[in-house]
């Protein structure tokens, strides 16, 4: 038996007689690691043209191109045997439990900061218990509503980054009913037109924010700024595992993917937010051409020995959960950041220590909770098919 790891929070299904993607793995923690570190620099920043480490948003469209590329290597040939609701289940077991403990993170940071939003105004409890109920749920929230308790229009405010989350759940919902009944030409067309359409979104800057770091609010045509992110990423992923046929190998692959990814996504923003389009350039680009490649250089290589193939495990095994959870944190030490009007040489310290909390708590979520929860859910299911077929 080999274990599949799929994307920012799609990790490990049981697949028999299919090779493990250990490097994808690797990958998969080292841009988690990197989203990280990008949403501690955002709190210095005052927008996107000043942020230090600029474009570590880019690191969900790889998230979501890895997911549509090990979905679709994993389950693409498996449906005769397999129903809707037996993937819907899966899916469930193995993502739900990181957004309920990331929704309930969220509430106990908020309620640590004061209940309040970030214009300092009081939140009642009825409040803080919509907005985890509705996070615990998967529900995006309307700005202006009750549940949307920071006040700053996020889909889900006690864990902004649980929006990616919510489009991946969507991406495994059109690939269950629709996607994966495409011919690998209608799939490329698909693929194509999704394409065409999140360009337009880019140079048109539809979404008002100057680049493609979209989908996390209602606000500014978002929803329509993630869906086609999630579109076109997820079902390019899907469309390289029917073509990806294996090559030459190269060696020292994970180092060199990952040293690929550590260039490509802190660039500084390129031009200014009056004028976007070398910035939308490098988006696409990165987007389309350049993570696609090493997705397919690092499926066609290999770990060299077991010093480097732990380091894949332990990178692949935290990615999800220290991306699920590490924002309620952050909330925290942007209160602390802007409270006390801080510069980065003033906050280093504090920051690196944020760093490596997240990847302790994470790690600590997946062992203690994350993987005793699956565990238990799966063991249900199993029970509850056996007491039926009997």
């Amino acid at each position: 038996m080999s274990k599949i790891i799929t994307s920012p929070g799609d990790l490990s299904d049981t697949i028999a007689a299919k090779p493990h993607y250990h490097l994808l793995d690797g990958l998969r923690g080292v841009a988690a690691l990197i989203v990280i570190i990008y949403h501690v620099f955002e709190g210095f920043a005052t927008n996107a043209s000043d942020q230090h480490l600029n474009h570590g948003y880019l690191a969900v469209d790889f998230f979501f191109i890895l997911s549509g590329f090990v979905i679709g290597y994993a389950y693409d040939d498996r449906w005769n045997g397999m129903t809707l609701r037996g993937f819907f289940r899966r899916r469930l077991i193995r993502l739900h439990p990181m957004v309920v403990i990331g929704a309930v993170l969220g509430a106990v940071t908020f309620l640590i900061q004061g209940s309040v939003k970030w214009d300092g105004s009081s939140v009642p409890m009825s409040a803080v218990l919509c907005a985890l109920l509705a996070s615990a749920c998967l529900i995006p929230v309307m700005p202006g509503s009750i549940a949307e308790v920071r006040g700053n229009g996020e889909l889900f405010p006690l864990n902004g980054p649980t929006w990616s989350l919510f489009f991946e759940y969507i991406g495994n919902i059109l690939y269950a009913i629709f996607l994966r009944r495409f011919s690998t030409m209608a799939l490329a067309v698909f693929v194509f037109m999704a394409g065409i359409l999140m360009g337009i979104v880019s140079f048109t800057d539809l979404c008002g924010s100057g680049n493609m770091g979209v989908g996390w609010t209602m606000a500014n045509h978002n929803l329509i700024g993630g869906f086609l992110r999630m579109s076109f990423s997820f079902s390019l992923g899907l469309l390289l595992a029917r073509i990806y046929r294996p090559g030459m190998k190269v060696k020292g692959a994970f180092w060199w993917c990952s040293l690929a990814l550590v260039a490509l996504l802190p660039v500084p923003y390129l031009g200014t937010l009056d004028s976007h389009v070398m910035n939308s350039v490098y988006e696409l680009v990165c987007i389309m051409v350049i993570f696609p490649v090493i997705v397919c250089v690092a499926a066609g290589g290999d770990t060299a020995g077991q010093h480097s193939r732990r380091i894949c495990r332990f990178l692949g095994d935290i990615s999800y959960p220290v991306y699920a959870i590490h924002y309620p944190v952050m909330y925290l030490f942007y209160a602390w950041l802007w409270d006390n009007a801080l510069s980065f040489s003033d906050a280093w310290p504090v920051a690196l220590a944020v760093v490596a909390g997240n990847i302790v708590l994470a790690y600590l979520c997946i062992r203690y909770y994350d993987a005793p929860v699956r565990r238990w859910l799966a063991d249900r299911w199993r029970s509850r098919k056996i007491s039926v077929v009997d």
